[in-house]
């Protein structure tokens, strides 16, 4: 084997073929949302739901804000119209993570 078959990604570290990690039908982004109370929590998954609109403001997300949550963490699942927009929203929200 070459050694061009195997180069580390210099931004992640990780060593693999694109076609590996998007998958076609993955769509769907789950986020777990730590806080204290619901206005925390809703006030945390605007801000990623904004995020996910700048990536294509089709996303779908199965939030009931009116609905009694669980917070022990929140999990809202975002669902995109192709695994590549998944795969930018996820690498994109990193920098809401805390």
């Amino acid at each position: 084997m070459s050694q061009e078959e195997f180069q580390v990604c210099d931004a992640c570290g990780v060593t693999a073929e694109m076609g590996y990690v998007i998958s076609e039908g993955d769509d769907v982004a789950e986020v777990e949302i730590f806080a204290a109370d619901k206005a925390a929590a809703l006030s945390e998954f605007r801000a990623y739901l904004s995020l996910a609109k700048e990536v294509n403001d089709a996303v779908i997300h199965d939030l009931d804000e009116t609905a009694e949550l669980a917070l022990d963490p929140l999990k809202v699942k975002l669902k995109f119209e192709c695994s590549a927009e998944k795969l930018i929203f996820e690498l994109r929200s990193r920098s809401l993570a805390k």
